[in-house]
């Protein structure tokens, strides 16, 4: 097995990467008699393979069984399995919708670049896993930069203040993301749905609270007991991927207009 050494962009051949990402001739091999795939053909395997069973399924192995083609083979497409995570990622960038917010007022526009992104982590969940520390640089990441940016144009923030304020939303939906993928596969409650398997948040809670009344004395822990009883009674659960979606945001965008608001003054 090959697995993906380490979920993060731009660990491959930076050169050979991006001419793959932009499709450069030089780079793509033709069809032909020894060419019977495509790089998209490629992609679109391992992204089935992703979305079912995490980035750990996505082997060239595994990609070539499901093409049905030699292992050995694979890597007349792409060069190996970390330029294979940049195209997958970048491919995902591609697809995302992107909604026409022109006109709407600043924080419309940033809430649907939220859910936009929201949207993607939702359908990909591998994605959210995935350190863009060093982007893919592909045209699927420039026109999302792209379309994100002028959700923060015009707002009077100086170029770097735009992307470190877009920046900042993104990193913040991608950890909630992780956040709420995590709760999910742990038998919890994402987005009001109980998961397969195990007990759900509530049934956890009610199996656990006896034996947390019997040791925890709340005379030594007034604030995290009386915080953590309201917010465990509000969300019936210790956390709640809807509220801290919510919360989280709004205190972003509050964050935002106090900069906006600032600089206008």
């Amino acid at each position: 097995m090959f697995p993906i050494p380490s979920p993060r962009t731009g660990a491959g051949d930076p050169a050979r990467t991006l001419r793959l990402l932009w499709r450069d001739p030089a780079a793509v091999p033709r069809r032909g008699p020894s060419q019977q795939l495509s790089v998209e053909q490629v992609v679109a395997s391992a992204t089935v393979l992703a979305d079912a069973e995490g980035l750990e399924a996505v082997t060239m192995r595994r990609v070539a069984r499901r093409l049905g083609v030699a292992a050995m083979s694979l890597y007349t497409y792409v060069p190996g399995k970390a330029e294979l995570l940049d195209l997958l990622l970048d491919a995902a960038y591609l697809r995302m919708p992107r909604a026409d917010t022109t006109g709407q007022p600043w924080r419309q526009r940033l809430i649907a670049i939220a859910a936009e992104n929201r949207t993607l982590f939702q359908a990909h969940p591998w994605a959210a896993a995935i350190s863009t520390v060093r982007p893919p640089l592909g045209p699927g990441q420039m026109a999302k930069y792209e379309h994100e940016l002028t959700a923060l144009d015009g707002l009077g923030l100086d170029d770097i203040q735009m992307d470190a304020a877009l920046t900042h939303l993104l990193g913040f939906v991608q950890a909630w993301a992780r956040d709420a993928e995590g709760a999910r596969a742990e038998g919890g409650r994402a987005e009001g749905g109980r998961a397969e398997g195990g007990l759900d948040d509530e049934q956890w809670w009610a199996a656990n609270a006896p034996v947390l009344a019997g040791v925890l004395d709340p005379g030594a822990y007034p604030l995290a007991v009386r915080v953590g009883t309201a917010a465990g009674t509000a969300h019936r659960a210790a956390y709640s991927p809807a509220h801290a979606y919510e919360f989280g945001l709004q205190v972003i965008l509050d964050g935002f207009g106090g900069l906006i608001g600032d600089r206008d003054r």
